[in-house]
């Protein structure tokens, strides 16, 4: 490593988290920066083994991928992110530090790390760095607004909002500050994960990071003021350098912890312009047998092709399958795709989506409208962001089962691909965002300010 800056990046072991690690480690290192890329081994197996052949591409780079354990068996569930959470801060801060103290000295040779930049929900790894003298910085992989909810938790616990474990006292609207969205208690991030007992861990686990962030130089995320104005205006700390765009190598996506399925890119060209539904839940969702079939069946019934992802480790943990009236004629069925190559698609119509932030991010960015289906965590917020502030998308309704029928899959189908006002302003929404990519842009020229902060 000889005397080559080094930015050592820590992003919280889960897929989306990675992708925006990886984007903002790319950016580094076309800024003359050594990376040191630090997974966890789980997910460090899966990356390098999903695509065999980057391996080169992503060693012979300026990246250097790296791995700690985080502390649980390779066959316990790592879906469960109380569970996860607790293990890594019991396993991964000493493992890091030992880590750190290896990369200094390697054959007598010093490297430099300059500088760690952890993910929000690492920020235990944020204390390790000033116990060194190191610089540090933190990403935070969600909306701005759903960190604006993270520094705001001892006023809404003041204001009888939540308890002292992050809990809702009631269901209820709230206002964070003037001019910012109205939230509903439904929307507070931590509250949406797994039972109560995980919530609360998840709750303080993260508030306990508060003050360690406060004591922290840049905060950093994947957003844009143009996206959320009133957000950001507010936490002036906060500082945008979005819009990511997915890292790739070719036709393959770097990063990923699925194998991507490229034989849907060829079944793609084959269809017709602006024809296609993409259907994709992202890394954690999961659907029960009933919920599935009705899925399956209202693809069917919308008549359209449809491009599917059904992750491997759906089939196997829940059992599901598919209905026998479902023929799937029309559509293409894949367990992982490369999203963002789907995305820019011409044949792409419109995305069911879980509305993870990557994934808005990338709907957004190629202008493509939505049809939202969160699932847990800050989903049901974007979800608000997509069909409410930049109404570019429409959310599903539940039955009196708490089902979202088959017929209502078909209806808003039909609803949104008739609605030229989303269209337009989804194409609108794209122009903006990809004039953020520009140089001399804000967030260009915040990103700039970072590397020079980085190099003094």
């Amino acid at each position: 490593m000889n005397n080559i800056p080094s930015v050592l990046v820590l992003p919280y072991p889960a897929q989306g988290h990675v992708n925006s690690f990886l984007n903002l480690s790319r950016k580094l290192a076309e800024h003359g920066f050594k990376v040191i890329f630090v997974n966890s081994e789980f997910n460090h197996r899966r990356v390098m083994a999903s695509w065999e052949e980057s391996k080169d591409s992503l060693m012979g780079s300026n990246i250097e991928f790296v791995s700690i354990s985080d502390g649980l068996g390779p066959e316990e569930n790592r879906s469960d992110s109380a569970k996860l959470m607790s293990s890594i801060g019991k396993a991964m801060p000493a493992q890091l530090e030992k880590l750190i103290e290896d990369v200094i000295c390697v054959n007598g040779n010093y490297s430099r790390i300059i500088c760690i930049v952890a993910d929000v929900h690492m920020g235990w790894a944020l204390e390790i760095a000033c116990k060194l003298g190191i610089k540090r910085a933190s990403l935070f992989t969600f909306a701005a607004a759903m960190f604006a909810i993270l520094c705001s938790v001892p006023r809404l616990i003041d204001d009888g909002i939540i308890d002292s474990n992050g809990t809702p006292i009631q269901k209820r609207t709230f206002q964070l500050y003037p001019d910012m969205p109205i939230m509903h208690t439904d929307q507070i991030w931590w509250s949406n994960i797994g039972d109560l007992e995980s919530q609360k861990v998840v709750f303080q686990h993260n508030k306990g990071f508060l003050q360690i962030l406060n004591s922290t130089e840049w905060w950093l995320c994947n957003s844009t003021y143009e996206l959320e104005p009133r957000p950001l205006s507010f936490l002036p700390k906060l500082i945008p350098i979005g819009p990511f765009m997915e890292c790739s190598h070719g036709t393959r996506t770097l990063g990923q912890l699925w194998e991507e399925d490229l034989s849907c890119l060829g079944w793609l060209d084959q269809q017709p312009p602006c024809s296609v539904i993409y259907v994709a839940f992202g890394s954690f969702t999961l659907f029960n047998s009933h919920q599935f079939k009705k899925l399956a069946l209202g693809l069917e019934l919308s008549n359209r092709p449809f491009l599917w992802v059904v992750r491997s480790d759906v089939n196997s943990s829940t059992k599901i399958e598919y209905p026998d009236e479902f023929k799937g004629n029309l559509g293409k069925i894949v367990g992982w795709a490369p999203q963002k190559q789907v995305l820019s698609h011409p044949a792409i119509a419109c995305f069911i989506s879980h509305c993870g932030w990557n994934s808005t991010i990338e709907g957004l960015c190629n202008g493509v409208p939505f049809l939202c289906w969160p699932y847990f965590c800050d989903q049901f917020f974007n979800k608000h962001y997509i069909c409410d502030e930049w109404k570019v998308g429409l959310g599903f309704d539940l039955d009196e089962e708490g089902i979202v029928s088959s017929e209502e899959i078909k209806k808003k189908v039909d609803q949104l691909l008739d609605d030229e006002n989303i269209r337009t302003r989804s194409v609108k929404l794209k122009e903006m965002l990809m004039s953020n990519i520009a140089e001399g842009t804000r967030t260009s020229e915040n990103f700039k300010k970072f590397v020079k902060w980085l190099k003094e």
